[in-house]
């Protein structure tokens, strides 16, 4: 794995987090819009939306970079739009990151021809 894909990865594992969390506080905030005086969506709103473009623009990259399947694509696409699925779509991507750093070493120490 390239320098540019490793930060690639990275960017989207790094907005995952954040955006699951404005996407869970974005629907507690539309909760307590409907049951009380208290509207903060506007501004969660904004903030959630921010970060999900960020995602989806990040997700593209890594896509491209990473050259994943289909289907890999599609779930990390999925997982962000999911409530807590951004929680899950860090730890996927903390996985293959360090799957790769253990591939690359042992490349580069000659354990491994591939």
């Amino acid at each position: 794995m390239d320098l540019k894909t490793a930060t690639a990865l990275r960017r989207l594992r790094l907005v995952s987090g954040p955006e699951a969390i404005s996407f869970i506080l974005l629907l507690v905030c539309s909760v307590l819009k409907r049951t009380t005086d208290f509207n903060a969506v506007p501004v969660m709103g904004m903030i959630h939306g921010v970060l999900f473009v960020l995602y989806v623009l990040f997700w593209a990259d890594a896509w491209n970079r990473a050259k994943w399947p289909l289907g890999t694509a599609a779930l990390y696409f999925v997982l962000s739009v999911l409530p807590t699925g951004g929680f899950f779509a860090e730890r996927r991507l903390k996985r293959e990151a360090e799957n790769a750093v253990i591939a690359s070493r042992a490349r580069q120490e000659g354990i491994v021809n591939a």
